[in-house]
């Protein structure tokens, strides 16, 4: 694997390289390989590139559920359904959606029964849709945020845990919603 200059090796097996990513400070930072599935369209292919290659540089299985260009024009419906899916089955632990501004795939992957979607847009929108929201799919857009202010966004989910407490009630009346459907 090639790494920059300065750049460590990842520790043993199973565990994450910790590196400093700015505007995230290190502490809390994620210990374990996680397995995370990702999907975009045509409009989102770039920065999806970006993040997959920033996630397995750190050690995580990344499952690229497409697009495989950003040439032809796709529906990104079919893409966050796909992430939602491999979230609600348990095959990946966490999903992540890219579309030009995040919003259709989150609506989309939101769908799909057990999925709490939201779209970041820095640091701290990322690290409340965890701590609160218990967010299992995160979604970005292209057009609407830098790519490493969505690297961050990216490292940021990963070093957060739901809170719980209080949040747990109102993530049970969000499960009670797709039992009424």
């Amino acid at each position: 694997m090639a790494r920059c200059a300065g750049e460590r090796a990842p520790a043993s097996a199973g565990e994450v390289e910790q590196p400093e990513a700015s505007g995230v400070a290190a502490r809390g930072r994620y210990t374990q390989a996680m397995r995370i599935a990702i999907g975009s369209d045509h409009a989102g292919y770039g920065l999806k590139s970006d993040v997959i290659e920033h996630l397995t540089s750190h050690g995580h299985d990344v499952v690229d559920l497409g697009t495989n260009s950003a040439e032809v024009s796709v529906d990104y419906p079919d893409f966050g359904a796909a992430v939602g899916r491999a979230v609600s089955s348990g095959d990946v632990e966490l999903g992540l959606c890219i579309c030009g501004t995040g919003i259709g795939i989150s609506v989309a992957a939101n769908k799909v029964d057990g999925v709490r979607a939201a779209v970041v847009h820095d640091v701290t929108t990322a690290v409340l849709a965890r701590r609160h929201n218990a967010a299992n799919v995160v979604c970005f857009g292209e057009r609407v945020i830098g790519r490493q202010v969505a690297l961050d966004a990216v490292d940021a989910v990963l070093a957060t845990e739901f809170e719980g407490g209080r949040h747990q009630r109102r993530i049970d009346e969000i499960t009670a919603l797709e039992a009424n459907r």
